[in-house]
């Protein structure tokens, strides 16, 4: 996820550019998911729990992302349902306790601030490439003398892709949940110095 943009001349860097190593602030970043349930509505839930680098390079086409989710941390507001989540039917956190992110690539569409990443997702001991679309928020000072930026990437997964493939039938046809699962990060890092 490159936070921030190459401008529409091609090889102009955006205004705002720095590279730099910057760390994620918990307290202004959320990771969420959803996914279908009963085919008629969607459950959300979100990881409490989670860390994420990058280091913006000179050229920002080589900026790296990792992230790293403690799955225990699941949140959908329901403790059961977390429990289960948790056991071998999802999750797997007694022998997976993360599920981890690498980015590959990156390509902007500079003209709204939008980009694509590319990366490795592993989960439960399964590692898949994926996809996330990204808008860039922007660069601010956040009046503490800390440099801050915010981008919103978001991506789909099937489930079954990563051994996830617990479901139930019901009785009328169709089954409790849908095999794709929206996963969103709303992120706002921060400039090591």
């Amino acid at each position: 996820m490159r936070l921030h943009v190459l401008m529409t001349t091609g090889t102009d860097i955006h205004p705002d550019y720095i590279a730099g190593t910057w760390k994620l602030d918990p307290y202004h970043s959320e990771l969420s998911f959803s996914v279908k349930h009963l085919m008629i509505s969607k459950v959300k839930g979100t990881f409490g729990t989670f860390d994420v680098t990058i280091v913006t390079a000179e050229d920002p086409r080589e900026t790296t992302i990792e992230a790293t989710v403690d799955v225990a941390s699941v949140n959908t507001g329901v403790e059961p349902r977390d429990e289960h989540l948790r056991t071998s039917d999802f999750f797997l956190v007694e022998e997976h306790p993360t599920m981890t992110f690498t980015s590959t690539g990156f390509d902007g569409d500079v003209t709204g601030g939008e980009f694509t990443v590319t990366g490795n997702l592993s989960l439960r001991g399964v590692t898949q490439p994926v996809t996330l679309t990204g808008e860039f928020g922007g660069i601010m000072d956040d009046g503490q003398g800390n440099v801050k930026a915010g981008a919103t990437v978001t991506g789909k997964i099937n489930r079954h892709d990563f051994g996830v493939s617990w479901n139930n039938a019901l009785e009328g046809g169709g089954v409790t949940l849908g095999d794709t699962v929206t996963i969103t990060a709303d992120l706002q890092v921060a400039l090591q110095k």
